[in-house]
């Protein structure tokens, strides 16, 4: 479809998903506390089922924090994180029940028709913390940050030293803050729409 039919501009597009790349490597750049907090503030409104909104992140920023997830880390990301400006543990709370009153008001007893159900707990928090993880991504980008995000960590490792005594589990891994763009890897292929979707 041609840019008028956009909401955004086509560059704007470019910047959250076509140009947009993974970074392994990263610029000596600072982000701000404040650049956390808008990108969180963003992300907040993309949809969550019953918006029960369970993503909880921890910003991973200072060298005693970083080496505090070090150990967690796969061979591979070590570096990544290290040099990152801030990584971002992205977890979901198990707990979110609690919050529901507040934020779904409308139906008063969904939290007491969630409270014991643990798989249903799981499943609702790990896809809505994915979906959270995701607008995290896409905020940062529109806010001109660029995204590393990974999946290869020990997550028991992370949850014991950064979430215990919580009902906190994590999800994956991003490092944001201004890439350098000789450690992006050739663009990988993506499937048509033919081979991905069907018209139904």
């Amino acid at each position: 479809m041609s840019e008028p039919h956009h909401a955004i501009s086509d560059t704007d597009l470019d910047t959250l998903f076509r140009s947009a790349r993974t970074q392994n490597k990263w610029q000596d750049k600072p982000v701000s506390n404040a650049m956390l907090m808008a990108i969180y503030d963003l992300m907040r409104w993309g949809p969550t089922a019953a918006n029960s909104t369970p993503a909880r992140l921890y910003f991973v920023t200072t060298p005693e924090a970083k080496a505090r997830l070090k150990p967690h880390l796969s061979p591979g990301n070590v570096d990544k994180v290290a040099a990152a400006p801030a990584t971002a543990i992205i977890g979901y709370d198990l707990d979110f029940p609690e919050t529901l009153p507040r934020l779904f008001p409308h139906q008063p007893k969904l939290k007491d028709g969630l409270t014991g159900k643990t798989e249903l707990l799981n499943t609702m928090g790990l896809r809505n913390s994915s979906l959270q993880g995701a607008y995290f991504i896409i905020a940062a980008r529109a806010l001109g940050l660029d995204c590393g995000p990974m999946s290869g960590f020990d997550n028991a490792g992370v949850d014991q030293e950064f979430f215990a005594g919580t009902a906190i589990k994590s999800n994956f891994l991003c490092s944001i803050g201004y890439g350098d763009p000789a450690g992006v890897f050739p663009r990988n292929p993506r499937l048509s729409f033919d081979e991905a979707c069907k018209i139904l």
